[in-house]
């Protein structure tokens, strides 16, 4: 009969810089498919949203930050 031993070992998880950000904005207006894409910067993106809203009308978006993370033991 095997037997096994577990026990808690907290770990911490925290953003990882060299994976980057990105961010990306998606129009929510029924029937509108448009995104802005994966942009590296915020700005990008959010002009892309007030393009947007300039040539269609549409204004509400949902927006996406997307972050890499770490998780390392405490021990």
């Amino acid at each position: 009969m095997t037997r096994s031993v577990m026990r808690f070992v907290p770990h911490t998880i925290r953003h990882e810089p060299e994976g980057g950000v990105t961010f990306e904005a998606f129009c929510t207006t029924s029937g509108c498919d448009e995104t802005s894409g994966p942009q590296e910067a915020q700005d990008t993106a959010q002009d892309w949203c007030l393009r947007h809203t300039g040539r269609t009308g549409h204004d509400l978006f949902r927006r996406v930050v997307t972050d890499h993370a770490r998780v390392t033991r405490a021990e």
